[in-house]
């Protein structure tokens, strides 16, 4: 896969840190600090607009480091950015922390991963095969 990138912030593109890395860092791109309140939800920008091909789709990630040092995650877990979406990349944060947060700019804020996806052809039927577990939901096996 190719991945256009156009950067109009004022940081270096991103990268994998190492051989093994399966996410690239987004780097906050602010004009200046932003102060996080618990509970605030804010979107951060990046200055990263990119281009990617038809069946993938990159996943804005959580920090596991911010996340534990900071408090801060995503509040809709994983952020999906479609194939055919040419905005800027932002980043939605939440400050699940009991203290105030402050974001700086180029300050690692999440992670980027790129997944190949499937696109079902969708067929309407009167009946499901069975199975075992059948509609055995949440907690169907125990705690």
């Amino acid at each position: 896969m190719e991945l256009k990138v156009i950067n109009k912030s004022k940081h270096e593109l991103p990268r994998f840190a190492t051989e093994g890395s399966s996410g690239m860092d987004l780097r906050a791109n602010l004009e200046e600090d932003i102060i996080m309140k618990p509970l605030d939800r804010v979107l951060i920008p990046t200055g990263l607009f990119f281009e990617f091909e038809k069946g993938y789709e990159a996943q804005v990630r959580a920090r596991s480091g911010l996340a534990l040092k900071k408090g801060l995650g995503l509040p809709n877990g994983i952020g999906t950015i479609d194939s055919d979406y040419r905005g800027e990349l932002k980043v939605l944060l939440i400050n699940w922390s009991k203290e105030d947060v402050k974001i700086s700019d180029g300050e690692r804020i999440a992670q980027l991963v790129f997944m190949k996806i499937e696109t079902p052809k969708i067929v309407e039927v009167d009946e499901l095969n069975d199975t075992e577990r059948s509609d055995g939901g949440f907690g169907h096996t125990g705690l």
